[in-house]
Order: structure tokens, then sequence, then C-alpha cells
């Protein structure tokens, strides 16, 4: 029994360790040439397939109906929406800070303005927290993100040929797919195959934890080539790992004490301290200044080291 619980005890920090050394590997190797740019194409595929089929299995035990917002999520919405809207209008007003700070504030930006992991439900559950409030709360800040975004960023990042429209599809186009295709699927599975739908809330009900495994895994190694990537001083590389460390801190107590107040501790704390960091990855890349992608790269660490504590204390402190 001991090899299990130690299996499910570090399976987070397994994951990650295994992410980072794939990559690091893979880059020590001499690789024929067009071999990053053939591995980045496969896990572009096979990421996206990894979270729809998650989301699908975790969905199939939740209903529709069950998907209503709560008011407390609008305190939720706050809290990373008027950061982001704050330190997006400093950026404007005071647009000739030195470039380190910007980015400082940039990588800030980003790590509030970030939606909610679509794998977040996975952990919520394992958690004991309440999945549907999870899921619901995730569609309201990918659709708040969507409209929020592109307004003040027309203002202190303005891409050229990219209007508020523009930005605003390509947003909905980047993250609502894998939200509600997944639960369509679910949906039609329940009403026309309920066999295959009881079996998998019975039988496969820890398979979503798995394939999250695997999902972590990748998104560690696109973390790690981000970091590695960076072409950056020592001082603002370690400025951006302690604004995103101080920001996923206070993300995941600020939801845990909001969610605590309406018997959801576990639903809020997941639900503003673990983030879409591929997502953040993207968001940098196509809106903010590139080097600030970093953050992302490093949130992910931080939060997942937050669940892999908080899974530690659920399967030993009962």
């Amino acid at each position: 029994m001991r090899v299990p619980q130690f299996l499910r005890d570090w399976s987070l920090p397994i994951a990650m360790g295994s992410g980072a050394a794939s990559y690091l590997i893979c880059r020590a190797l001499p690789l024929p040439a067009g071999s990053n740019d053939f591995v980045s194409s496969v896990i572009s595929v096979v990421q996206p397939a990894l979270i729809f089929a998650m989301l699908f299995v975790t969905f199939c035990k939740v209903r529709v109906k069950e998907l209503k917002p709560s008011g407390w999520h609008l305190w939720l919405l706050a809290c990373q929406l008027v950061p982001f809207i704050v330190l997006s209008l400093s950026i404007t007003f005071f647009d000739n800070m030195p470039q380190s700070a910007k980015v400082l504030l940039e990588s800030a930006m980003m790590c509030f303005v970030c939606p909610t992991a679509t794998a977040a439900a996975v952990i919520t559950s394992r958690l004991g927290g309440n999945s549907a409030s999870l899921v619901s709360y995730t569609m309201q800040i990918n659709m708040a993100v969507a409209v929020v975004a592109p307004i003040f960023l027309s203002f202190s990042h303005p891409v050229e040929g990219m209007s508020l429209g523009g930005s605003f599809l390509v947003i909905i186009a980047k993250v609502f797919p894998l939200l509600l295709f997944p639960l369509v699927c679910a949906s039609l599975v329940r009403r026309f195959v309920p066999a295959l739908h009881s079996w998998l809330v019975t039988k496969g009900r820890n398979l979503p934890f798995y394939l999250w495994l695997v999902a972590l895994t990748l998104a560690i190694a696109v973390s790690t080539r981000a970091i590695v990537h960076a072409r950056m001083s020592l001082l603002v590389l370690a400025g951006i790992a302690l604004v995103s460390l101080i920001c996923c801190l206070l993300q995941f107590y600020m939801g845990r004490r909001i969610g605590a107040r309406n018997g959801e501790t576990v639903t809020g704390g997941q639900a503003l301290g673990q983030k879409n960091t591929v997502f953040a990855i993207w968001f940098a890349y196509t809106f903010l200044t590139p080097v600030t992608a970093i953050a992302g790269g490093f949130y992910s660490v931080w939060h997942n080291i937050v669940n892999t504590w908080q899974l530690y204390r659920k399967n030993h402190c009962k």
C-alpha cells in the first residue's frame, strides 16, 4: 500500500518534474532539425484533447441546471477584474515608467485577469468542493475576460490591426470551444447513451484526475520552455517569479475567504487561485509584452504546489 499512497500524495510534483525534465532532456538531445516544431504541433493537438476528455467526464457528473450563477460569484469576478483594470490604467497613465517596472505590472495584470483553469473542476471535486459551482464561475470569468480585457488593453496595449470586436472574438475562440463542446457532449450522452454515462460517473470517476496529470505534464513542459527561452536579467526574472507567487497566494486566500462566507471555501479558493496558465502564456504573447509569458510559467508552478499541499492535507488530515 505504500507505493499507491506515495503516488497519490505526490502525483502532482511527479507530473511537474516529469514535464520539466522532458523538455530539458529533449533540449539537450541532438534531435533533427524541425523536431521542436513537430513536438509543439503534437502538444497543441494532444493538450486540448486531454482537456476535452477530462471536462467531458467531469461534466457527466453535472447537470446543466446546476450551472446557475451565485451572488458570491460577483465578488470573485471583482477580485479578478478590478486589479486588472487598475493595473492597466496605471500603465496607460504612466507610460514613461522603466521597462522592468512595466513588465512586473503586466505580469501582475495577467495573473489576475487569467481565467480559472478548465481543469480546476477536477481538483475541486478531489478536494470535496462544488464542481458545478466552479464550472459556472469558469464560464462567467471567461466571458467577463473576453469583454473587459479588450476594452482596457486597447488603451494600455493596443494591438496593431486588431479592433475591440476582433480582440473579443479571438479570446472567445480560444476559450469557449473547450468549455461548451464537452458540456454539450456530456448532456447528449446523459440523454441518449445512459449506460455509458452511468459507467463514466461510477467506474470512470477518477479518470479526469489521471488525464489532468498528463495535461499538467505537458503544461509544465510548455512553461519550462517559456522560462528557459526568456531573455532577461536574473533580477527581472526573480521579480516576475515573486510577483506571480504573491498573486497566486493572494488569490487563493481571497477566494477561500469569499467562499467560506457561503459554505464554498474550497470552490472559492480554486476559482480564484487555479489558473488556465496555457491561456496566460498565449495572452501575454498576443496582447502584452511577450516576456510576461514567463509569469504564466511561474504561476503554473506555484498553483500546483498549492494544490499538492491541499491534496496532501485532504488525504492525511481527515
